[in-house]
């Protein structure tokens, strides 16, 4: 059986893997869904100093800490930047890499060189009395939904699990130095329902860094397709472990 690592993005926290893992572990799987440094039972040690590096040192010490190996590394959103760099320092320990409607960066790029769009939220966050902080992004009328959640009992549960998120998060840069991590196989899995104007995903190269060919598939829901779509999401995670 295989270990899970699910890893949350942006404003979210570990809760909102809760319709995917019961799935995952009932078919026997080892599945591992914490909140990251500022979010869910973490929330106290939100900080300005709380950055991209806290949460690879946040999944590292995890991996680590439980001696987990062959890990199929699950990134959503932001977390594409996390698990790259996870992926960068523990390479030994990661077998595959899955980048979930997520930013994947090169080599020295912030999520502000990834998506640049999320400058406007650190110039808005500057004119506030917390420049350290970014809200929640607020809910948009169908099919944007909040996240890409519409139903309104899902948008209720789903709003009790956002928090602010951290500018430092979308500058710091990620290091991917290591040439043993070019070996990990990586799969890319699309929402491409409802995808808010200024998003720009860009294209997968058609070989991966392994030289393997790429591995792209699309689920028809809204960004949080954890939430939305969590059984065919994990038919698709099945497939890898």
């Amino acid at each position: 059986m295989s270990t899970y690592l699910l890893v949350h993005g942006a404003w979210h926290n570990g809760q909102c893997w809760e319709r995917v893992v019961p799935l995952l572990a009932s078919a026997g799987h080892r599945v591992l869904a914490p909140s990251l440094t500022g979010y869910g039972d973490k929330a106290h040690l939100l900080g300005p100093e709380v950055g991209l590096d806290t949460h690879v040192d946040d999944l590292v010490s995890l991996i680590t800490g439980q001696a987990l190996t062959d890990v199929i590394l699950v990134g959503h959103s932001y977390a594409g930047l996390v698990i790259s760099s996870v992926a960068n320092r523990l390479p030994d320990r990661i077998a595959h890499l899955v980048y979930l409607d997520a930013m994947v960066p090169r080599d020295g790029e912030s999520a502000v060189d990834v998506q640049p769009v999320t400058q406007t939220l650190i110039d808005h966050a500057a004119q506030s009395g917390t420049p350290w902080r970014i809200p929640p992004m607020p809910e948009l009328p169908p099919p944007l939904g909040l996240f890409g959640v519409t139903d309104p009992a899902d948008v209720a549960w789903l709003r009790t699990m956002l928090s602010d998120h951290p500018v430092l998060c979308l500058q710091q840069p990620v290091r991917l130095d290591n040439p043993a991590a070019r070996t990990i196989s990586r799969t890319h899995i699309h929402c491409v329902a409802g995808v808010p104007e200024g998003i720009e995903r860009r294209p997968v190269p058609a070989i991966q860094p392994n030289g393997s060919p790429a591995q792209v598939w699309e689920l028809q829901t809204g960004h949080d397709c954890m939430i939305t779509m969590p059984a065919e999401l994990t038919e698709l995670l099945f497939k890898l472990g």
